[in-house]
């Protein structure tokens, strides 16, 4: 059960890696993200569908986030949920993405890299 909550904390915080500054974005769309663990006890991967609208990422598990696109793609982005906690950043194109992330649940910590591809 911890684990699954981290993931959707860790889960949580790349999607906010996708939510834009301004509306009508080039990101706008549906994304597939996964993020790979490589370090600490956490799931080795985790896979989730996204779907940003006007700059705005939605998904059903979303509860406290933060988070920028930057005109260039740069992105940086932070979640909370109970007493769990992730935060990543990276750099996205019009189709991709990839970028790092740390998180904690408790005492314990993971950390990786996450990766994003644009569906069709």
């Amino acid at each position: 059960m911890k684990k699954r909550l981290l993931a959707n904390v860790i889960g949580c915080a790349c999607l906010i890696l996708t939510t834009a500054a301004e509306a009508r974005t080039s990101y706008d769309g549906p994304w597939n993200l996964v993020f790979v663990t490589q370090r600490g006890s956490c799931d080795p991967t985790y896979n989730f569908s996204v779907n940003i609208n006007d700059g705005v990422v939605s998904h059903p598990n979303l509860v406290k986030f933060t988070g920028y696109v930057g005109r260039s793609g740069a992105v940086r982005a932070s979640v909370t949920v109970h007493d769990k906690y992730a935060a990543g950043s990276g750099r996205l194109t019009r189709d991709a993405g990839r970028g790092i992330w740390s998180g904690h649940s408790g005492s314990g910590r993971c950390s990786g890299y996450w990766t994003a591809q644009r569906s069709n």
